[in-house]
């Protein structure tokens, strides 16, 4: 077998890393190295549990293209906190797509690969994914210089916005192409990461190291964000009377309502990924073949990837009018009986809207609209917000 002449790191002499990219022979001794052609671990087909993450990715695209073509055909969503929102929906969808194709092109054909193609499998998926870390960042970033001014979202500046998510891109890609620019294992077999055999540990570490560095300047970010309005309410309450003390109040509501979203976007985040850089550290601590769970790391990538299924889920529940414009796009025959009249199932939701927005309305009587967690509110009906043409006189 393969797995019985397993290549020594001593007597491991190749040439230089860039030379050894076309050869396949290449993955073949990595693998062999790591204990990943044991049990024919690289020789089965498609596994239940893959077939399951294909279904996963599969719902992953749809959901957040469903977000994202709710963006785009909605103006109410033409804002800069929902540019960076639909940028990390971007990411996910992406992830999504570049997950798909890592799971085609695993299992037997990881074999046929050099270690270009590789690289290319395997950053696909890190960059996309690294994309939706730094993507929290951006939109922490965005949240703290807002809450410093006070201002509402259209007072930021839109240029501020496109440099976060070109940025957020940029590190995101300058991570994952790092490994074909060098920062690899090939030739080096005793540095290998059991978990991406061709990637060194020191790069896992330094990856994780990132990764943690960001979650915490988010969690920072939040933190201050939290403590000004804090701060600010309680002057508020302390030096203020009558009308100006109530308006302040309720731009204080609200704005503790924009970061509803965005926090528990954080919190799904840190639930799902943690179990994967738990898994990264034990891969940069253990030596090949000693740590068992180690080859179990699709279960952890897998768990990742829900992250990326519960985005979407969590804007349309915590915003009223992301969920009026996917019920535009998927539901009209749902709403609407013959004859253009409201259903039954039309009007349940009419009187769970209803209720909803009858807290938010009374806070701001007298207003044009409510910006709660991206939630403006100018219409007396939701049903008729969402086709409004079938109801004009």
């Amino acid at each position: 077998m393969m797995a019985s002449s397993s290549p020594s790191p001593e007597n491991f002499s190749s040439p230089p890393p860039f030379c050894s990219y076309p050869n396949k022979s290449v993955i073949v001794d990595h693998y062999n190295y790591t204990g990943k052609l044991n049990n024919g671990r690289c020789h089965d087909g498609l596994k239940p549990e893959n077939i399951a993450l294909l279904v996963l990715c599969g719902i992953i695209i749809l959901e957040n293209a469903m977000v994202l073509i709710a963006i785009w055909r909605n103006k109410k969503f033409h804002l800069p906190m929902y540019y960076l929102l639909g940028n990390l929906t971007l990411s996910d969808l992406l992830a999504g797509i570049a997950y798909i194709a890592n799971i085609l092109m695993s299992g037997p054909h990881t074999l046929k690969l050099t270690p270009l193609l590789w690289f290319l499998r395997e950053g696909g998926v890190f960059i996309t994914l690294a994309a939706s870390v730094i993507c929290l960042l951006a939109i922490a970033i965005e949240r703290h210089f807002t809450m410093m001014a006070m201002r509402p979202y259209h007072g930021a500046k839109r240029g501020r916005m496109v440099a976060l998510i070109i940025a957020s891109w940029a590190l995101a890609g300058f991570l994952g192409v790092l490994p074909i620019l060098g920062w690899n294992c090939i030739g080096k077999l005793d540095q290998c990461s059991t978990v991406f055999p061709l990637y060194d540990k020191s790069y896992i570490l330094f990856c994780v190291s990132v990764f943690s560095a960001v979650l915490l300047a988010i969690v920072v970010l939040y933190a201050r964000v939290f403590h000004i309005v804090r701060t600010n309410t309680q002057r508020q309450r302390q030096g203020l009377t009558g009308p100006t003390r109530r308006s302040l109040s309720r731009k204080s509501k609200k704005y503790i309502a924009l970061l509803k979203t965005v926090t528990i976007v954080l919190g799904v985040f840190i639930a799902c990924w943690m179990p994967l850089f738990v898994l990264f550290l034990l891969d940069f601590f253990c030596s090949s073949g000693k740590c068992q769970l180690l080859y179990k790391a699709n279960y952890f990538l897998g768990l990742a990837m829900i992250n990326s299924l519960l985005n979407p889920i969590i804007y349309t529940l915590t915003s009223r009018d992301m969920r009026v414009a996917i019920l535009r796009l998927l539901c009209l025959p749902c709403l609407i009986a013959t004859g253009g009249q409201i259903n039954r199932f039309g009007k349940f939701l009419e009187y769970s809207f209803s209720r909803s927005e009858a807290g938010s309305q009374r806070l701001d009587v007298g207003q044009e609209s409510i910006i709660s967690t991206g939630n403006i509110i100018n219409t007396s009906s939701p049903i008729k917000s969402i086709y409004p043409k079938l109801f004009k006189s």
